[in-house]
């Protein structure tokens, strides 16, 4: 890929970023579409997160991407949002425009997205889904979810203040279906799984330097279930080992990823994405193959 004086830029904010495929992704389809921009990694915090922005503002940026710390934390620092996005609270996505900065969140719409077409037996109005995380991904998946119809969403994290604050946002902003559970309460909490049609992984735990963690013991598992986890890098976490060993249908972040990603370049482009090509990069990059 040539880098002349017009190519845009697009870097992720967040930190970790060494288990990310999204650049290479992204560049692939950069690459197919004939789109003159060039995506990369900055690791950053919260701390330094208005600095780095700042800077972005004033650079020849379409704008950035968003994850894990800095989703919520974000949404201090942008112009104007979209309505889903404000309301989620949560953003993934900056677009830059006239100087102006504009949330979105296509984390949830990637998720939703995967979900009908990798696991179309889920009836989301009529179906229970448990959250473990109460981030940045969990606020958007929960959210449309809830947008959706979904019946029940149980949410559970070690950070109750933040459990607290999606539940109510979830019941207040989109729908009265959200309630939570305190994970020290084991009995408890193993009672809310088994009532679960969907169980989901918004921690990050499993990946990275937590790869030999789950969020819940297998014994707490029911074989009718559908085990989500929203990364894909290992591409089967521990939590997504134990649940298809007791006969549960498992889902990795892959589908969401490439979904997600597609709607960011739209955005940032106003161009379609090439699916295909960045479902193949994607393969790709899970076999083992090197970047062309």
């Amino acid at each position: 890929m040539s880098v002349d004086i017009n190519t845009k830029m697009i870097t992720l904010l967040g930190k970790p970023l060494s288990q990310s495929y999204a650049a290479r992704m992204q560049n692939a389809a950069y690459r197919a579409a004939g789109i003159n921009m060039l995506y990369f990694y900055t690791e950053v915090e919260n701390d330094h997160l208005p600095d780095v922005i700042n800077g972005i503002k004033h650079m020849n940026f379409a704008g950035f991407a968003v994850t894990k710390p800095n989703k919520v934390e974000v949404m201090k620092y942008v112009d104007e949002a979209d309505p889903l996005c404000r309301k989620m609270n949560a953003s993934n996505t900056v677009v830059i425009k006239d100087g102006l900065l504009k949330a979105y969140n296509t984390d949830g719409i990637g998720f939703y997205r995967a979900l009908i077409e990798e696991a179309p037996e889920i009836d989301i109005p009529s179906s229970v889904f448990f959250c473990f995380g109460a981030g940045g991904a969990a606020r958007a998946i929960c959210s449309v979810l809830a947008y959706k119809g979904a019946k029940r969403i149980i949410i559970a994290s070690r950070t109750m203040s933040k459990v607290k604050e999606l539940v109510n946002d979830i019941n207040e902003k989109f729908s009265p279906v959200a309630e939570l559970v305190d994970m020290t309460d084991l009995a408890l909490l193993k009672e809310k799984l088994s009532l679960a049609d969907v169980i989901m992984n918004n921690t990050g735990l499993g990946m990275h330097i937590s790869i030999d963690k789950t969020p819940i013991p297998k014994e707490y598992l029911d074989s009718r279930q559908l085990c989500f986890d929203a990364t894909y890098n290992p591409f089967k976490t521990r939590f997504l080992s134990e649940a298809e060993a007791i006969g549960c249908k498992t889902m990795n972040g892959m589908g969401m990823s490439l979904y997600q990603g597609a709607e960011q370049i739209e955005l940032w482009s106003g161009l379609d994405a090439p699916i295909d090509a960045m479902r193949q990069e994607l393969l790709d990059i899970l076999s083992g193959k090197k970047e062309k």
